[in-house]
């Protein structure tokens, strides 16, 4: 049984340029991250031989590759945490991200900021987060590479081992379409790669490790000495008779491998999803409209500032009755924009009060080591609507809160 029959859909992260393929409808998300010279296409084999209808499977290009040679750069692996960081935001659910090659780097740097949501991380054929470390004499091959489609061809060739020859064909196109400006930016991600990989990984949670056993670049002695120390009991396999692109030469024992991981992972029920995601348990709690809805994202010692506060409000019990109030005001509120960066969740928004009066404003959420919101600062414009805000809330919170916390209007 495969989930072939699952509908694709293309969708496009608000104002920019990435594109993202959604298959199935599950609660939580595979998102497959690609690796050096490859696409998003590249997983198509293991995500058609995976049977798990409780997932969503995602894929994209990264900038500068696939179908978005034509990005501008930077191209980093900054770069292309956010940009994948923007997708997962986009999907608004947990998520388990798979990598391979230079993607493990991407996808732990998306786990760490993102750590909230992230359920897994699977790493295929993973590069040491602090880069291959090979000599410029060592890298120049590589570096030289961009547009050289005989000269990847002998690459691909040397470091698989059962690579079919139709799926060697197309990939020799794909990467032979990366501007070779591209192409020695890619060399550096991998080959110098980030500082932070020096220390154990900030990301905590599960970890699947995996390997082509012919892989004469990501070799075992690498893996044991520069990749598994720096996670936390990480579970790891090794795939018989195939090279660097294990999940080309081999995808059905891949999508097997990830299959057992993610099956033995915890899912958080709908209630723990919403604390652990800031943004959707936020939004959720402005529908609701109840000091309930509130309270259950909140940190006990919650601190909410304001520009709609002359000073701010302190502990969950006001917190929560001052939002509950603020939320009623509102006649109309959408939120527009999200990233996540860390412990913090910015929230952009529009929202109309006052007889359809325009209010603008950013939310920013920041989590505490227990995943629940522990500072709230809110920021409203135009200053008349704030002002205006200010009062309104406080006349409505007046034997709750003090009134010293709002504007008084004369």
């Amino acid at each position: 049984m495969t989930r072939t029959a699952g509908l694709t859909r293309t969708e496009r992260v608000a104002d920019t340029d990435i594109r993202f393929r959604r298959r199935g409808s599950g609660e939580t998300a595979l998102v497959f991250v690609h690796g050096f010279l490859d696409d998003q296409y590249v997983w198509d084999g293991v995500i058609d031989a995976l049977t798990l209808t409780a997932f969503e499977y995602v894929q994209l290009d990264l900038a500068g590759s696939g179908d978005r040679t034509a990005a501008g750069g930077p191209f980093d692996l900054t770069r292309f945490a956010h940009d994948v960081g923007a997708v997962v935001a986009a999907l608004d659910k947990p998520f388990i991200l798979v990598g391979q090659s230079m993607g493990t780097l991407v996808a732990e740097l998306v786990a760490v900021n993102h750590s909230s949501r992230t359920l897994g991380l699977v790493l295929l054929s993973p590069v040491p987060s602090a880069g291959a470390g090979l000599s410029a004499e060592a890298a120049e091959p590589f570096r030289a590479l961009g547009g050289d489609a005989d000269g990847q061809r002998a690459v691909r060739r040397q470091l698989s081992v059962a690579l079919p020859e139709a799926e060697l064909d197309r990939l020799v196109v794909t990467g032979a379409r990366i501007p070779a400006s591209v192409v020695r930016d890619l060399v550096a991600c991998w080959n110098d790669g980030d500082a932070r990989g020096q220390a154990p990984s900030a990301y905590q949670g599960p970890v699947l490790v995996g390997r082509g056993a012919a892989d004469t670049f990501v070799t075992d002695g690498l893996v044991k000495a520069h990749v598994l120390p720096r996670f936390r009991s990480p579970e790891s396999f090794t795939v018989q008779g195939v090279g660097h692109w294990a999940h080309v030469e081999a995808p059905a024992e891949v999508a097997t491998r990830i299959e057992a991981f993610v099956t033995g992972l915890p899912v958080p029920a709908a209630a723990d999803r919403a604390a652990q995601v800031p943004g959707r348990g936020w939004r959720e709690a402005f529908a609701g409209k109840t000091d309930a809805a509130f309270a259950a994202a909140f940190a006990e010692h919650i601190v909410l500032e304001a520009s709609v506060l002359a000073v701010p409000v302190q502990g969950r019990d006001r917190v929560k009755a001052t939002m509950s109030a603020a939320s009623r005001i509102y006649e109309s509120l959408r939120f527009v924009r999200e990233t996540t960066e860390g412990p913090r969740t910015y929230l952009e928004w529009e929202a109309t009060a006052f007889g359809g009066r325009e209010i603008f404003g950013v939310t920013v959420l920041t989590k505490d080591d227990t995943d629940r919101i522990a500072h709230v600062a809110i920021h409203h414009r135009p200053l008349q609507a704030a002002l205006r805000f200010s009062t309104e809330l406080g006349e409505r919170l007046a034997g709750t809160v003090d009134p010293g916390h709002f504007h008084q209007a004369r």
